[in-house]
């Protein structure tokens, strides 16, 4: 729910200010104005605080006499009005609330999405805790206006949060990047400094710049796959690939000494990392070739080559399943896979 009870308001269609009493329902809420109560939908109201912060102060207009007025120059070339781009904010609205003492204190922040850009983006909104994704929201937002997220409690601000953003152009450019990424962390000293500049200068809420202009697309590099074959290297074609791989294997057997002659001088670190090397290379080359399923011969011994392998398996995505158990030719010492595609 964008308001809560005792947010203030202001009704847009006479400019007064109020303050919400009662939720109704989603699309409609009781508010108060002038002592006054009565129903009003949300789209007949808005928060106060973009209208302290983006309203202009009144200019004194000054008189002009036609003696005054330059003349235009004509000529061939006329040059066309340009907006300029202020870019994309996060924009923060400290909450008040008295303590005990009656000072004020921080109760929470609104946060708000400002596009002062004069084009419109989808955006994937993500807020993170200590790596924990805690709010996530999926919208667009107009040229020249701003978008409420939600409400941060203050003492969650002091968890370091991550907001994190992924922005695309609502309508595609092919000059432009598909999608931009951009994230703000923020530390709790920074927060309480701000809030104090903005006490000092009376100001209603801060922002951080999220970027400025949408990034045009970046080309790739291509790859000129003549001067690649003419330096020595092979070039296969995507769709033949596998024509050109090694062989695969359906059983390794992973014993040391069947890997190299010279395995006495090795360090049983350097044994397990051989090991390892050789298991990953045959795995790879099972799943390239579409193989059902592949045993590793691993041993008994104290087990940690047997450890270390399940737990590469754990985080396969191609492996549908696998088991260690007794095998008529290899004991307890080999592992039988099996792969999805």
């Amino acid at each position: 729910m964008k308001y809560q009870v005792g947010d203030k308001i202001i009704v847009l269609l006479s400019d007064e200010e109020g303050v919400v009493k009662e939720i109704i329902n989603e699309q409609m809420l009781m508010i108060e104005v002038r002592g006054v109560r009565f129903p009003a939908y949300m789209d007949q109201i808005d928060f106060p605080y973009y209208k302290m912060f983006t309203q202009k102060k009144p200019v004194e207009k000054k008189k002009i006499y036609v003696e005054d007025i330059k003349k235009e120059k004509t000529g061939p070339k006329q040059i066309a009005d340009k907006k300029v781009s202020d870019g994309v904010l996060l924009s923060f609205i400290p909450i008040y609330d008295k303590d005990i003492f009656d000072d004020d204190i921080v109760e929470k922040m609104k946060i708000f999405l400002v596009n002062q850009n004069n084009e419109a983006y989808q955006f994937d909104y993500n807020v993170y805790f200590t790596g924990e994704s805690y709010f996530q929201l999926k919208n667009t937002i107009n040229p020249l206006s701003e978008f409420y997220l939600h409400d941060l409690a203050f003492e969650d601000l002091s968890d370091s949060p991550r907001f994190n953003f992924e922005f695309s152009l609502l309508e595609k450019n092919k000059k432009k990047a598909p999608f931009f990424e951009t994230n703000l962390k923020l530390k709790a000293r920074q927060l309480f400094k701000k809030i104090e500049e903005i006490k000092l200068k009376n100001e209603p809420s801060f922002a951080y710049e999220l970027f400025v202009e949408y990034p045009d697309k970046v080309e790739e590099e291509k790859v000129d796959l003549g001067k690649l074959g003419s330096a020595g290297y092979r070039v296969y074609e995507a769709g033949k690939i596998r024509n050109n791989l090694p062989p695969a294997r359906s059983v390794i057997d992973l014993h040391i000494e069947k890997l190299t002659d010279d395995h006495k001088r090795l360090s049983n670190h350097e044994i397990l990392m051989m090991q390892l090397h050789e298991f990953e290379k045959y795995y790879q080359l099972s799943v390239l070739h579409f193989q059902p399923s592949l045993i590793v011969i691993h041993g008994i011994g104290e087990g940690r080559l047997r450890d270390e392998i399940h737990q590469i398996l754990k985080t396969k995505k191609e492996v549908a399943s696998f088991i260690n158990q007794f095998h008529p030719l290899y004991g307890y010492g080999a592992t039988e896979i099996y792969f999805k595609y």
